[in-house]
């Protein structure tokens, strides 16, 4: 109860305008924000420590992070990135984001669409012209109302849990037994990860390069994130930060570790804030094609879950809407929340599995009218795990 009353004392010295100003980075236009008022940092800092100390620190791995106009106001690195190289993790130390992955993908395809290199309502047959499901735009990829079967559910009777899984053999394995659609292309939301997968096949269609070089080439390098990479399988899985279960026991590397777009970014909570940083500068993302990303497309039913173009978002009428993504992958979780009204930035990742990580939220009603809603949210998906392996087990049954 102390927790809440802490917070309900408080209201924010409003400062978050952007000048018009800008400062060049090498090609690259940042923002440059009024400055962080003076009475902010100690007004928020016991709030923000004692959140941390209380319900992120006990056996917490990972990297904390709260900035406010691009300024760092509070950050914390604790634990073990890999415990037989005994590297623990610090503000350096890359760390697998999981599904925040999917925003780097997002703006890797937002990016080719303002350079009109990509249209986002064109069919994918134009850019994979081998997949068999007609009228899926590329939108319908990035806000997850394509109805595209994941890929997460391949039986090992068609593909071996000993052989690896590409981007590429995904689409094929579709072809080859004919998975229909879990529905009607944009008639409904269903989270799936193959969508991002395509994605990044059509971004190294349309560019002729691998996908880990295109990120480093339109987000990486231009924005300084020095720490980041998206690991296509070919790094060395030993000596990067490894993930753990909830008892500190690593967790191996599978045959899905290969496939990318959809996860496999590792990064920093630092290098994160710069990528936030940048989507408020036209010169990174266009006004149109932030107005695209940042609006939600799934309203079928009632509810304050939503999904724009890479970003998950909770809407509550009369509040801001908060833009986030979680993200969950064998033992790595955490989130990135963008409270865009208020130009705050929340990042918190760990590579030992907790569910703690998505509890930051609650920070977000220290900065302002922003909905207190569970990040993970179980009800967003129409289809069902169960309903969903039984539908691809009847397409193989009817190939074989």
């Amino acid at each position: 109860m102390f927790f809440f009353l802490l917070f309900g004392c408080k209201s924010e010295p409003r400062n978050s305008k952007k000048e018009e100003l800008v400062s060049s980075v090498d090609q690259f236009q940042f923002p440059v924000f009024n400055p962080v008022p003076k009475s902010f940092v100690p007004h928020y800092y016991d709030s923000i420590s004692l959140f941390y100390r209380n319900r992120i620190a006990p056996d917490f791995n990972g990297m904390f992070l709260v900035a406010k106009n691009g300024e760092i106001i509070y950050e914390r690195y604790k634990g073990m990135a890999n415990h037989r190289f005994k590297q623990r993790v610090d503000k350096h130390t890359p760390l697998h984001v999981a599904s925040i992955s999917k925003v780097v993908t997002a703006v890797v395809i937002c990016k080719l669409a303002d350079s009109h290199q990509i249209i986002l309502d064109k069919d994918i047959r134009s850019y994979l012209p081998e997949i068999m499901y007609d009228g899926i735009t590329v939108r319908m990829l990035l806000n997850h109302r394509s109805g595209i079967p994941y890929y997460g559910y391949f039986p090992y009777s068609i593909w071996p849990s000993t052989k690896m899984l590409t981007n590429q053999k995904i689409v094929q394995l579709l072809n080859t037994y004919k998975m229909p659609l879990y529905f009607p292309p944009n008639s409904q939301f269903s989270y799936c990860n193959t969508n991002y997968v395509l994605l990044a096949l059509i971004a190294e269609r349309i560019t002729k390069k691998k996908f880990p070089a295109l990120a480093r080439e339109l987000i990486f390098e231009p924005l300084k994130m020095t720490d980041s990479f998206i690991n296509d399988g070919s790094k060395n899985s030993d000596s990067l930060a490894q993930s753990y279960d909830s008892r500190n026991n690593v967790e191996p590397f599978t045959n899905l570790d290969g496939v990318y777009g959809d996860k496999n970014l590792y990064t920093t909570a630092r290098d994160l804030l710069k990528l936030d940083k940048a989507t408020y500068s036209n010169a990174f993302l266009s006004d149109s094609i932030k107005k695209e990303i940042f609006r939600g497309y799934s309203y079928e039913r009632k509810g304050k879950s939503n999904y724009g173009l890479g970003y998950r978002m909770r809407e509550d009428k009369g509040k801001s809407t908060l833009f986030f993504h979680t993200g969950w992958w064998h033992g790595n979780t955490g989130c990135y929340a963008s409270l865009r009204k208020d130009t705050i930035c929340m990042i918190i990742i760990s590579n030992h599995y907790t569910r703690k990580v998505f509890a930051i939220n609650r920070l977000s009603t220290l900065f302002g009218n922003y909905p207190y809603e569970p990040l993970i949210d179980t009800r967003e998906n129409f289809v069902r795990p169960n309903a969903a392996k039984l539908h691809m087990s009847q397409a193989i049954r009817r190939k074989k």
